[in-house]
């Protein structure tokens, strides 16, 4: 419940459009998942996981492959500037870990 909460409140804030699409980031147990969203037309622009790929290391590491994953694949989609959605997550560990890899890759947010 208080999860969902501080969701939706980091959500009511941010709203991707085709400018500037919103980036959203899910941890899961094992795996991260990473994805470009255009909220305007309701659809995924561009989509990292870790699910199916034989990604080694600790879950920062996963989550530092991630990050710089979605910036390549934003690149070559030509996304240069995001909205950082980091949900109900504090801006700390494998969140900043994978946001500092999206920036070294060129996204900007």
């Amino acid at each position: 419940m208080n999860k969902q909460m501080r969701a939706n409140r980091t959500r009511a804030k941010i709203h991707g459009t085709s400018d500037r699409p919103r980036l959203s980031v899910h941890f899961s147990n094992l795996h991260i998942t990473a994805q470009i969203i255009d909220d305007d037309k309701k659809a995924t622009l561009v989509y990292a996981t870790t699910v199916g790929n034989k990604v080694a290391g600790s879950k920062t590491e996963k989550a530092t492959k991630i990050g710089e994953e979605i910036a390549k694949k934003a690149k070559t989609a030509k996304i240069n500037k995001v909205v950082f959605d980091r949900g109900s997550k504090l801006y700390a560990g494998r969140m900043k870990a994978l946001a500092d890899a999206a920036r070294k890759e060129g996204l900007e947010f």
